[in-house]
């Protein structure tokens, strides 16, 4: 494992947490990613990460975090997974990001968790304690319900099947969690079927929420690299988002407002949580509730 030099590690107080989970900052323990996404927006020139599918830890991540936790006055929520997944392999053995919720729960912080693998099962026992102080909210990203599918758009994550136990195993737990379904790929992750067979998992996995935007982002050297893999994967492809898309930055899906509609009545048809303020609501009322109850 490679540690490069970090000067800070907790991001400037969110102004607009509203916009994104209720995230007030954002942390990253590693940089760079193994899972082979092929549609990935960290690989974007913008984010100026050099080599990215190398997994780099930052060197003295935890004294820095915890320094800067300590300096706050107000214990908000922190997002985990913005850039690079905090449950790469790596982490198995060292134990960054465990150790970040362990300064989370000292704290008295809130964790807003993305992924893609079901290692996080083995922080349960954290998340838990995090949550009695503060909020909890686990999204587990995806594309596809399909395991065959998922393994050539993300190739090294975990499993389909697997994210979607992770899942029900937190909600036994009591960890509020459900999807991230982004990017919703064009041609590729966008049909009707794909749609709803991932929303009826997710209820049958007992997700409380499913968040979309329908679409995905294509810039600079991403969507060579996108393009590329496509070649390889979906012959002819490349040449249908370029006629569409051309270098548009937002790509949406075709038929947006169609895909929307049956998107929203098929989580409203099994109770899934849709829209950013409803998930957010959710998970923070409940905490707020838990609050109450404990009073007496």
């Amino acid at each position: 494992m490679e540690y490069i030099p970090a000067k800070t590690i907790l991001s400037p107080k969110n102004k607009y947490a509203d916009r994104w989970f209720g995230t007030d900052y954002n942390i990253n323990m590693y940089k760079g990613c193994c899972h082979g996404c092929i549609y990935c927006d960290s690989r974007s020139d913008c984010y100026g990460i050099e080599n990215f599918d190398t997994v780099r830890a930052k060197q003295n991540a935890l004294t820095l975090l915890e320094k800067q936790l300590a300096s706050k006055r107000e214990a908000g929520v922190v997002g985990m997974g913005a850039m690079s997944d905090p449950y790469n392999p790596f982490e198995k053995d060292l134990e960054l990001t465990r150790g970040a919720l362990k300064l989370l729960e000292k704290y008295g912080f809130g964790a807003a968790v993305a992924t893609k693998s079901d290692l996080i099962l083995r922080d349960v026992d954290l998340l838990k304690k995090i949550q009695k102080k503060n909020n909890v909210i686990i999204k587990i990203s995806m594309t596809t319900a399909e395991n065959s599918l998922a393994k050539q758009l993300e190739p090294r994550a975990a499993s389909s099947t697997q994210r979607l136990n992770a899942i029900k195993e937190l909600d036994r737990h009591g960890i509020f969690s459900g999807i991230l379904m982004h990017p919703v790929l064009p041609f590729i992750t966008d049909s009707n079927d794909n749609i709803t067979n991932l929303i009826q998992a997710a209820a049958q996995h007992s997700a409380k929420f499913i968040h979309t935007y329908l679409g995905m982002t294509l810039r600079e050297n991403q969507r060579i690299y996108y393009y590329d893999k496509l070649d390889t994967l979906f012959p002819g492809l490349s040449q249908k988002y370029t006629s569409l898309y051309k270098e548009r930055y937002s790509c949406p899906v075709p038929f947006s407002s169609l895909k929307k509609q049956l998107f929203e009545q098929t989580c409203k048809k099994y109770g899934i949580l849709y829209s950013m303020a409803d998930i957010i609501g959710a998970y923070k009322k409940d905490r707020n509730q838990n609050q109450q109850l404990s009073l007496f």
